[in-house]
């Protein structure tokens, strides 16, 4: 919302009738008018998207890759629990940004031994994952390039990650790359120009945005997007 300016008021005279018999009526004080930094960062609020309320699934499906938990909201938590394989949540809502954009949140593991983020997300005409923990719960990296998944691919690498530890995520996609940090560590520096970026076809039904984890549960919140 902008905030208009404050029209001054101008003091008015009563005429003289009779010489030194009457005085200038005060004016009112002018409103300060608002300042420009503020505007400015209104426009910057307005590129972001909150995808979580914190207290309901609005917006949000199990993806039901096939033996999935029931998603559900606990203490401000979106919690995707221990699936057969696969369990996860899908976003219904509002089309995303498809390149140009970064994706925030926080997440933790909370039981089991692998993958408690597998954040799918679009990028450009397809879509690509980010998995953290996976294998035995410490590969890192994006799924997939050139047809090879993290495991197999140059953004593989390893982290140790704690259960019942918050962990802060970003993504970055733009028209030539996906970066990736962790707690403010860089994870992924991927140059996208000429590869092909998609999905495992295990999990597509995470498209076109989602949380997902492989027989581990896991907590979630403050899902933001936030337009470039």
């Amino acid at each position: 919302m902008t905030h208009p300016f404050a029209r001054a008021i101008a003091a008015t005279l009563v005429p003289f009738a009779l010489a030194g018999c009457c005085t200038p009526v005060d004016a009112p004080p002018a409103k300060p008018a608002a300042t420009k930094p503020a505007a400015q960062a209104t426009a910057a609020d307005d590129k972001t998207i909150s995808l979580f309320d914190g207290k309901t699934l609005k917006n949000w499906k199990s993806s039901e890759f096939g033996g999935d938990a029931e998603p559900q909201v606990e203490d401000g938590k979106l919690i995707v629990g221990v699936g057969a394989t696969l369990s996860g949540v899908t976003y219904t809502g509002p089309a995303l940004p498809k390149v140009d954009y970064e994706i925030e949140l926080d997440a933790q593991k909370l039981s089991g031994d692998d993958f408690f983020v597998g954040l799918t997300f679009p990028y450009k005409d397809n879509f690509a994952t980010l998995v953290l923990g996976g294998w035995g719960g410490g590969l890192v990296g994006i799924s997939s390039v050139d047809n090879m998944d993290a495991a197999n691919n140059d953004t593989g690498t390893t982290m140790n990650f704690e259960r019942k530890k918050w962990y802060h995520v970003k993504v970055r996609a733009t028209d030539k790359k996906i970066e990736a940090w962790v707690d403010n560590e860089q994870v992924v520096n991927l140059e996208t120009e000429g590869k092909k970026i998609d999905l495992r076809i295990d999990i597509e039904n995470a498209r076109p945005f989602g949380l997902a984890t492989y027989q581990t549960a896991a907590g979630y919140k403050n899902i933001v997007v936030r337009k470039l």
